[in-house]
């Protein structure tokens, strides 16, 4: 797998940018990949240290169109956390 096929997209919630201050980035990642893949991917395509790795696999929430309901998509997310000398990663630094 390619490091842009396990790191999908960042993750921006009001709790996803609160840690950020602790060197903590939440991104959508693929649902196969595991934490030392996800690591992997961080560091090469971000350029940075990582500590740590923590994946939750999040449930479809139900949505209704008119009569019709449904489920989205299940997704995994993962929570990186950055050694304390490690450079930040610049796409979020502009978020708080």
């Amino acid at each position: 797998m390619n490091a842009r096929d396990i790191i999908l997209a960042p993750v921006i919630t009001e709790k996803a940018v609160q840690v950020i201050g602790e060197k903590k980035y939440t991104f959508r990642v693929a649902k196969t990949a595991n934490k030392i893949e996800i690591a992997k991917a961080a560091e090469e395509i971000f350029g940075v240290k990582v500590l740590k790795v923590n994946t939750v696999s999040m449930k479809g929430a139900k949505r209704r169109t008119g009569r019709f309901e449904g489920y989205t998509s299940d997704w995994k997310k993962a929570i990186i956390t950055l050694t304390p000398d490690s450079k930040t990663i610049e796409f979020f630094d502009g978020m708080f």
